[in-house]
């Protein structure tokens, strides 16, 4: 496996600094989603305080050219904290800061999906809508390759690996604990983990989560799992088909369900939602990943586990649906359903903002509804 360079730095000494008292002083992690929407970037300022609330947290700016966000004639770009969460790297009063992205105008980032989506969530609040979504992700060497797997060759076929134990069958297992207990110090909602069905592939769960807080926590969970990967000398791959061939792709499958919904006879609320998912098929593969279906196309093929791209379909308990009712939902008429297209790499508020456009607004066609 090839190592990068910083993997070989000498964590020992690192943390004797590290363990250095910092005084009053809060360093804050800014954190936000660069111009490519999937990447994310970070710079760290420190305060003389630690900050309680969002409104503690200072606005800051950075060069928006340096992140195919702006020109380099005009790069200035606006950071504007919008969620906080404890620093599992540098430890308490440190903070990590999701931020919001604005041009220098003052108008949204063409990759700021956040604020929209928040408008949207804000007209259903009396719907209590709840979603969790499942990343799955690849671990690769600095070079690539998967990690784990032979240099010259593949490992055996796809079988073994789905939840395994040992050493021929879990790839990296200390990342994906460190990334989960470090999630948990930093109060990210995740609420599990597995090995995949592919091997170095893993999976973290995230919710449930209400409304707009769904995008804010696996943004900064997937953070925090580049951020481990770092300290291992390991990539973390959103990309949905990583492997050609006989191997599964990677989605996040997100879960979404309303106060009707999880109550008694919710069902009925369920398929009146998944009738509106079909007629609004196209629109969904578009906006559920940031290349408007490309990445998707590589993935729903309808094998290993995904339905078509070019088909719309659900059932009870069926992963080769676009739409997948749990079993236990259908036994007991009430509960939630699970969207299996959104791909890995999907940005979070453009799939959760266009759930609620379709299932709880009523939107149809291919085009987004413009509010005032």
């Amino acid at each position: 496996m090839a190592s990068s360079s910083s993997s070989k730095l000498n964590k020992a000494v690192t943390r004797m600094y590290m363990d250095l008292p910092q005084g009053d002083k809060v360093q804050a992690m800014y954190i936000w989603i660069d111009g490519t929407g999937e990447g994310l970037r970070c710079k760290t300022m420190t305060l003389d305080s630690e900050p309680k609330t969002i409104e503690d947290l200072p606005e800051w700016n950075f060069d928006g050219s340096s992140t195919y966000q702006a020109e380099g004639s005009n790069s200035d770009m606006y950071l504007i904290p919008k969620a906080i969460f404890r620093d599992p790297f540098r430890k308490d009063p440190n903070k990590l800061v999701l931020c919001e992205v604005l041009k220098y105008n003052r108008e949204p980032a063409d990759t700021n999906l956040r604020q929209l989506c928040d408008k949207i969530m804000s007209k259903v609040k009396e719907e209590h809508p709840w979603f969790g979504m499942e990343q799955e992700y690849s671990l690769l060497a600095i070079d690539g390759h998967p990690f784990g797997w032979p240099s010259n060759g593949f490992p055996g076929p796809q079988g073994p690996y789905y939840c395994g134990v040992g050493a021929d069958k879990a790839f990296g297992r200390d990342i994906v604990e460190a990334h989960y207990r470090a999630c948990l110090y930093a109060g990210v909602m995740i609420c599990g983990t597995n090995a995949e069905v592919m091997p170095a592939q893993w999976e973290f769960q995230v919710g449930p989560c209400e409304g707009i807080s769904m995008g804010d926590h696996l943004w900064i969970a997937r953070f925090i799992l580049h951020r481990v990967c770092e300290d291992f000398g390991v990539v973390a791959s959103f990309d949905p088909k990583p492997v050609t061939g006989n191997w599964n792709g990677a989605g996040c499958h997100t879960n979404f369900s309303t106060k009707n919904m999880r109550e008694k006879d919710g069902l009925r609320y369920i398929e009146e939602a998944i009738e509106r998912l079909g007629k609004r098929h196209r629109y969904h593969i578009r906006v559920y990943d940031p290349k408007g279906g490309l990445d998707n196309a590589r993935r729903l093929t309808g094998r290993h586990e995904t339905s078509s791209i070019n088909e719309f379909s659900a059932g009870v308990a069926n992963r080769g649906a676009s739409i997948r009712i749990p079993r236990a939902v259908g036994q007991e008429k009430q509960g939630y359903f699970e969207d299996r297209r959104p791909s890995a790499n999907c940005d979070p508020y453009a799939v959760t903002e266009a759930i609620i456009r379709t299932c709880l607004l009523g939107e149809e066609g291919e085009e987004p509804t413009k509010y005032t």
